[in-house]
């Protein structure tokens, strides 16, 4: 593992939590008798979490399931191949999904679970994602919500992570890499 230190915060605690709502609030008035949120592990399980929680001041009831998907390995940059390590069990035929996950950097993640919900039969398959990275973006794609838009910085917390350490960080804090 590269020398590095965690100590600059770019996004605090009670901004993410507030901005979570907000997100909740826009995701809810779509409405859906059917949703099933897909989060995509490991690192969307705090973002997840959080609103999955706030849905209920909307009364919405989704069901939820998970997708383990493989793009960086121990690295800092995508490898550019998308594999699938644990896949959903759900039915997802006839549902609206949510797909959610922690950050949208090249693209390529989210567009392979959207093409692979798609072909499952999903009615819909939107996105929501904590942070939007454009700097390395491989394929044209937006998320339908996105928390907060991010620079190139390698970043961990709120369940990001370098090499698998530091998910269980409450905020959103810069990796600085040291030669």
């Amino acid at each position: 593992m590269q020398a590095h230190d965690v100590k600059e915060i770019l996004i605090d605690k009670q901004t993410i939590a507030d901005r979570v709502d907000k997100l909740v609030d826009d995701i809810a008035t779509r409405g859906s008798d059917n949703l099933v949120v897909v989060g995509i592990l490991k690192g969307s399980f705090m973002f997840l979490a959080d609103l999955m929680r706030s849905f209920h001041r909307h009364n919405v009831h989704p069901r939820i399931d998970f997708l383990t998907l493989s793009s960086y390995g121990s690295g800092t940059a995508s490898s550019g191949q998308v594999k699938i390590i644990h896949d959903i069990r759900e039915e997802i035929a006839g549902s609206d999904v949510l797909v959610v996950d922690d950050i949208l950097d090249t693209g390529r993640t989210l567009a392979f679970t959207k093409e692979l919900l798609a072909a499952r039969g999903a009615h819909s398959v939107r996105t929501c994602v904590l942070l939007d990275k454009k700097a390395h973006r491989a394929i044209e794609l937006e998320a339908d919500h996105a928390g907060f838009p991010i620079a190139d910085h390698f970043v961990v917390g709120y369940g990001l992570d370098y090499d698998n350490l530091y998910r269980e960080l409450p905020h959103i804090a810069k990796v600085t890499f040291h030669d």
